[in-house]
């Protein structure tokens, strides 16, 4: 075995004397935290500060520090030790040890203690090459006989095994690369605009220390009034002044952006968490933002990709229908009275074969069960003196119930032999190979020795694998293909049966050849591909199962509904054609309007051999597209594509571990808790219990979650575009010197962060029924309109706009305006103080105008923030801090003496009325002349007039119905089939459906269609 290292090896990111250092320099690398960083410096330094080092230091700490405990947190859960092992013996009596994996699909595990050789390590989890040499003879090692670090062992007291990987070099450390962050494209858009915030101020910085310079050379040296003691030059003076500038105005991208921004998210993901619409109580699954920061995308998202089996589906299998020797079966309800190891929650119709299974003289329809019973990798096991299945797939399960219910009854297993029950008479089979499915292969089979002597290969798989090694005297094969298609059309999953009776010569021969494939260390797995084609050839066919995995509850009605709200919605299956489109039918993915071309316009029917032209396909513009025959890889391939060439958002949903590579390409990737276990969920974004819930996901929460993100970033840009260009405007009256001012301190902590900080919250256009009614609602995000560079630099110049009538109007008053004491106020606190005052109103008010949705805590918000305006100046002004802090606060009774004054309230009332009369206006422009949707939608909503939803009516001809389904029933993680001596059981949770309640009213038909 390869080693460089001892076990005890140190997996985890940090140590008591890195984590300190090590965590600064990571977070340090993000651009936002350096720019905070050199401002902090900037401050420290006596002859350039104009605000205290403490206004920054606080800030940027608690930003780091709880950055800091997230990171230890998730850090500690490496501290364990752990490794790859090669497993040696365990407890259980046939030697086999249960093992349950997250992303790993890990299985029975055959006990041996030898001289191992294997690979390096390398990051492949479903692979291992190695052999093992033991009493002279030559074994191979594969993925089966590992217990990979990450898996759990289960009904297995103890285990010994050797340590073949550890730390580093186990598989999942080194498949463990870096994860690719996913951004928002709002995430990116604003750090565009934050870099051009910067180049603003860096201009507007330079400009006015420029200015300074050259007024102090005219102006404020040869003043002696103006001398402070200091003969410095003035381009030195201005130098001085650049870097004080670019304190005071830092205020235009201030460090509480990136903390509310995050504030928001983590409460938008609470909210659904805690939504009890997306709650499945039959499983006690409630919804799962498993990220905070992508909420905003998902009121963006132009395509879903989606599983079928498990996500449109429920998984849960049911035999309906089969062929044999070319006569289909299944119409009638049968009594199964008659067998007393029947499964009591089995159901098919037919008497006519249960008759001629009973009577033992059909001979195809006793070799169909028989290969039921044999052909598979499930195990058995005894519960309360039930006989109990493991299955690794519902679709296995699915078959050997069937078989145990016509009579043919699998008992257990062992490492070579399999005994079953045929119609009361107890036989065991020599298990001589099994040659395990995968989704290329698609098929799997058995060699078996029968009691007799005989030596009889079974095998089953797709129709279009198996029809490719049929032998030419094979019979019924233009019969079964008929049933094939009669069932795919009705939506059942199939699988075509067959047999190959083999001599003891052939399989020496073919034996000797697949245990040199065996024990290869060079491209094993191709090596077993080539001795297996050579086996499975001249088969003859018996028949096709058919088995029904119906539709989840509101699937047909969520397509419709996503599919309004102009989202592509690609199903991408391993089913056969016919089954992909029937499917499509049934959860109202197809229409009857629509033009069905296979690998051309409209809608889309792809096989995995058209998927070569994917790349014309994702320029065309279809609404819906389904692949079918795709294997995982090619999934994540799909995706891959569509978020390369058509620059759109994304979204993934899956169930299983077939889905975990498609569901991580995505830009947002949604795991359904199932019947394949939490692969999907463990890798997803967001999480919940049924495909349902996406419709509620996206048109409800994302849809929000994208107007409060947008409504909070215009304004709080807004707001501090108005704030800091007000200082702009005085520099020019001020000898361009940079100011000290408590006021910049407390504007964006407590003035104006917290309604703004509750629009990002809690602020919606209509609610969540009307979201839903109205799927159009959903395009503005698709497209962008609520924040851009239009929309920034619209907030940008609404902001000199506000900044010039907050100055200028007071200013001008000032100057035409004399006092009770017969003097002129033009003392630089009353300027201040009305200033101020009129910034407060005017940004409070502003955003109460921006919200659509008022709330106790809105109202608690602004007229809170008004209240500790004036209660916070009126203390810094007060004599009693001026006794404490004589050096800082110098302006005793300022706020008193000026707002006392009555001309001095009206010119405050006059400059709030002057900056909102233009928003009052445009936005009655826009609600009466240009309304947009949610306006209509509003506007209907606050008449009580009924609304109906804009749909068309259905077609009197209907293709498919809802609980139509098919493919071929098989899942596509890998089988069990060579391990099966080591045998692995999965066990599922039971699982249920919850009703589907929803509400619609009645509207006008010109007013709908005017929405």
């Amino acid at each position: 075995c390869y080693f460089d290292m001892g076990n005890a090896i140190r997996t985890y990111k940090y140590n008591v004397l890195t984590f300190i250092p090590l965590n600064l320099y990571e977070q340090f690398k993000r651009a936002a935290n350096l720019y905070f960083l050199a401002l902090l410096i900037l401050q420290l330094i006596p002859d350039i500060t104009t605000l205290p080092w403490y206004t920054t230091l606080i800030p940027l700490v608690v930003v780091l520090g709880v950055t800091a405990i997230k990171d230890l947190i998730d850090d500690l859960v490496r501290l364990l030790r752990k490794a790859d092992l090669l497993l040696l013996s365990s407890t259980n009596p046939n030697s086999l040890c249960y093992v349950e994996t997250a992303e790993l699909d890990g299985c029975l595990l055959v006990c041996f203690i030898a001289l191992i050789e294997c690979e390096e390590p390398n990051n492949r989890l479903d692979k291992f090459t190695g052999t093992m040499l033991w009493n002279t003879e030559r074994y191979p090692l594969e993925l089966d006989n590992m217990l990979l670090r990450g898996c759990k062992v289960r009904n297995t007291e103890e285990c010994h095994g050797l340590v073949i990987f550890a730390g580093n070099d186990t598989k999942i450390m080194k498949n463990g690369g870096k994860t690719r962050f996913k951004r928002t494209k709002i995430d990116e858009l604003m750090n565009y605009m934050v870099y051009t915030i910067f180049a603003l101020l860096l201009v507007v910085s330079a400009g006015l220390a420029i200015g300074h310079s050259y007024w102090y050379d005219d102006i404020g040296g040869k003043s002696w009034y103006l001398y402070d003691g200091l003969d410095q030059q003035a381009s030195y003076r201005g130098f001085l002044s650049f870097w004080g500038y670019i304190i005071v105005l830092n205020t235009m991208v201030p460090i509480s952006l990136y903390v509310s921004v995050e504030v928001i998210r983590l409460g938008q993901s609470k909210f659904i968490n805690w939504d009890l619409q997306m709650y499945f109580p039959e499983k006690d699954t409630p919804a799962k933002a498993r990220t905070t920061t992508l909420n905003e995308q998902l009121g963006q998202i132009q395509y879903i990709f989606s599983d079928k089996t498990g996500t449109l589906t429920q998984n849960i299998m049911q035999f309906k229908k089969c062929t044999i020797a070319g006569h289909n079966y299944g119409t009638e309800p049968v009594d199964w009275s008659w067998n007393r190891l029947a499964d009591k929650k089995f159901s098919f119709m037919d008497h006519l074969l249960v008759a001629r299974v009973r009577s033992k003289k059909d001979k195809e329809a006793t070799e169909f069960f028989k290969l039921l019973s044999l052909c598979h990798t499930v195990m058995a096991e005894y519960k309360d003196d039930d006989l109990v299945y493991q299955a690794a797939s519902p679709d296995e399960g699915a078959l050997v119930t069937a078989a145990r219910n016509f009579g043919y009854v699998f008992l257990s297993r062992t490492q070579d032999t399999i005994t079953i029950r045929e119609m009361e008479q107890e036989n065991t089979y020599e298990m001589l190979a099994l040659l395990d499915f995968n989704s290329d292969r698609k098929r799997m089979s058995i060699i078996l020795k029968f009691p007799d002597g005989r030596i009889r290969l079974y095998c089953k798989g797709a129709d279009t694998v198996i029809y490719e090694r049929l032998s030419p005297n094979s019979r019924h094969k233009e019969s079964t293909q008929t049933a094939l298609d009669k069932f795919a059309n009705e939506t059942l999953r199939t699988l075509c049966l067959c047999y190959k009776d083999i001599s003891q010569d052939e399989f020496d021969a073919w034996s000797r050849r697949h245990r040199e494939a065996q024990v290869s260390l060079v491209d094993r797995e191709t090596a077993l591909d080539r001795v297996y084609e050579q086996i499975e050839k001249n088969l003859m066919l018996i028949g096709a199962t058919a088995i029904e995995d119906k539709l989840q509850d509101g699937v047909p009605e969520t397509i419709a509904k996503l599919a309004k709200a102009d989202i592509k919605i690609w199903v991408l299956t391993g089913d056969k054609k016919e089954t992909a489109e029937n499917i499509g039918f049934s959860c109202s993915l197809l229409t009857d309007d629509m033009d069905i071309h296979y690998g051309e316009d409209t809608c889309f029917t792809i096989t995995s051999k058209t998927l070569c032209y994917i790349n014309e396909i994702v320029h065309t513009p279809t609404p819906c597209v389904i692949c079918c025959r795709v294997t995982p890889k090619q999934k994540a391939n799909v995706v891959s594509l569509v978020k390369k060439y058509k620059k759109a958002v994304t979204l993934s949903i899956g169930d299983g571990a077939n889905d975990v590579n498609m569901i991580k390409t995505a830009d947002i990737g949604v795991g359904i808790s199932g019947q394949e276990g939490m692969q999907a969920v463990m890798s997803s974004d967001y999480a919940f219990a049924q495909f349902r819930y996406l419709q509620r996901l996206l048109l409800v929460h994302g849809r929000w979650s994208y107007i409060r993100m947008c409504k909070f970033l215009r304004f709080f840009f807004f707001k501090n575009f108005a704030f800091t260009l007000v200082h702009f405007w005085y520099s020019f009256f001020n000898g361009y010197s940079a100011q000290v001012n408590m006021f910049i301190t407390l504007y964006n902590l407590c003035y104006s962060s917290l309604p703004v900080l509750l629009v990002g919250l809690l602020d919606q256009d209509v609610n969540d029924r009307l979201s839903l009614k109205f799927p159009k609602l959903y395009l503005p995000g698709q497209q962008g309109l609520l924040f851009n560079y239009k929309n920034f630099f619209i907030s940008l110049f609404h902001g000199i706009f506000v900044s010039l009538i907050i100055f200028f109007i007071p200013y001008g008053a000032f100057l035409q305006t004399m006092g009770q004491d017969g003097e002129a106020p033009s003392d630089y606190q009353s300027f201040a103080v009305v200033m101020s005052s009129t910034l407060i109103f005017t940004v409070n008010l502003q955003i109460s105008l921006e919200t659509s949705y008022w709330t106790f805590v809105n109202c608690f918000a602004v007229l809170g923030s008004i209240a500790i305006y004036f209660g916070i100046m009126f203390d810094i002004h007060s004599a009693g801090i001026h006794v404490i802090l004589p050096s800082i606060f110098t302006f005793t009774g300022a706020a008193s003496n000026a707002l006392r004054q009555p001309y001095l309230w009206l010119t405050i009332i006059l400059t709030v009325g002057i900056t909102l009369l233009p928003v009052i206006c445009i936005q009655f422009l826009h609600k009466t002349i240009w309304p947009s949707v949610g306006d209509k939608v509003r506007l209907l909503a606050s008449h009580h007039q009924p609304v109906k939803m804009l749909t068309k009516k259905p077609s009197a001809f209907q293709r498919g119905g809802r609980s139509r389904r098919s493919a071929y029933a098989f899942s596509h993680s890998r089988g069990y089939a060579d391990l099966i001596s080591t045998g692995r059981s999965i066990r599922h949770r039971p699982t249920g459906r919850a009703g589907y309640q929803g509400s619609i009213r009645e509207v006008p038909h010109r007013e709908a269609e005017n929405i």
